[in-house]
């Protein structure tokens, strides 16, 4: 008798540790969720600053123009492909806006610094769509192309001068909360909308997931890969602007290595490199623990020469848990 009591209460134990399991598997947002707080209740308890107003504020701020990219790098992951090329196209597209707002009015300003970001996007994805050029080589071209360009309009000098109305789209706040980090969660909703409640943005799932079978489906893949492009640059040039109103200068050198920060943010919020898998909620998740840890170390005096070991371990272990927990839901 005990041996079939002690099996059936084992199974009734593993039950619900399966269903834990295959939850966290498969609801990415609830993973990210409970990691967000676990890095807050841990840096809270090591740093009594991290939890200040001030700080707190100070990361929403931080966390716009990251997250801006990391919002396009969603979509071009999703489809099973990557964008190496946002970083520069920043420089590029910031240069663009610097220039044009010497010359004719804000909103016009604006709309430059979008087209030309939206253009390069466009290029990349007919390349790689038409072209048949694998992703990463475009892209990685594009990022020479944008900062050698960035470089040249720019006379290799800092644009300075920049109208003071810029500085408003940083420094003012609705309701204590910052207007940039305002326009990024209607960014992130937009986005959520869109792959959620569109058939476009089902087909992005459905390139990443098995192309071929979104072919023989019917669904315009070649018009959602290379829209999927145009977004993305679209959204290195909003936030080149972000960026700028920050600082009311911009450099030709901006938005360096902040390919691989959007890049991070994505795989640390759960999308799979290999298109198919991933979440507007869990990325925008990412990008908060990504800062929140790159804050933290820096309220513990922690050298900058060891923060990238330290953000890069944590992509490393998002990578290394997401074949886990993509194994376990497969099992489930």
């Amino acid at each position: 008798m005990n041996g079939p009591a002690t099996s059936l209460t084992g199974q009734t134990g593993a039950a619900p540790r399966r269903t834990l399991l295959t939850l966290l598997a498969t609801q990415i947002e609830l993973r990210m969720s409970l990691v967000v707080v676990a890095v807050m209740a841990v840096l809270s308890l090591i740093s009594p600053y991290f939890l200040t107003l001030n700080n707190m504020l100070n990361l929403l701020s931080q966390s716009v123009v990251v997250g801006l990219l990391a919002l396009g790098q969603t979509l071009v992951i999703l489809i099973g492909g990557i964008d190496l090329s946002v970083g520069s196209l920043v420089g590029v597209t910031g240069i663009v806006l610097g220039l044009s707002l010497h010359h004719v009015p804000m909103p016009a300003a604006f709309l430059f610094c979008l087209a030309a970001g939206a253009a390069a996007g466009l290029v990349n994805g007919l390349i790689i769509t038409y072209g048949r050029v694998a992703a990463f080589v475009v892209t990685l071209g594009m990022m020479s192309v944008g900062r050698s360009l960035a470089y040249v309009l720019s006379g290799a000098n800092s644009i300075s001068g920049l109208p003071a109305g810029l500085g408003a789209l940083s420094a003012d706040s609705l309701f204590d909360i910052p207007v940039d980090f305002l326009v990024l969660i209607a960014c992130y909703a937009l986005c959520w909308w869109f792959l959620n409640h569109t058939k476009g943005g089902r087909t992005l799932y459905a390139l990443g997931s098995n192309a071929e079978a979104a072919r023989v489906a019917g669904l315009r893949i070649g018009t959602w890969s290379v829209l999927a492009y145009v977004i993305s640059g679209l959204m290195s040039g909003v936030a080149a602007i972000f960026m700028a109103s920050r600082i009311l200068s911009i450099d030709p050198i901006g938005g360096q290595g902040l390919e691989l920060d959007a890049i991070a943010a994505v795989v640390i919020g759960g999308a799979s490199l290999f298109g198919g898998r991933g979440s507007i909620i869990g990325t925008l998740f990412g990008v908060f623990v990504m800062l929140f840890i790159r804050n933290g170390l820096n309220l513990l005096n922690v050298s900058p020469y060891w923060q990238g070991t330290a953000i890069g371990s944590v992509i490393i272990v998002a990578v290394l848990a997401e074949r886990l927990l993509s194994g376990a839901r497969r099992r489930g």
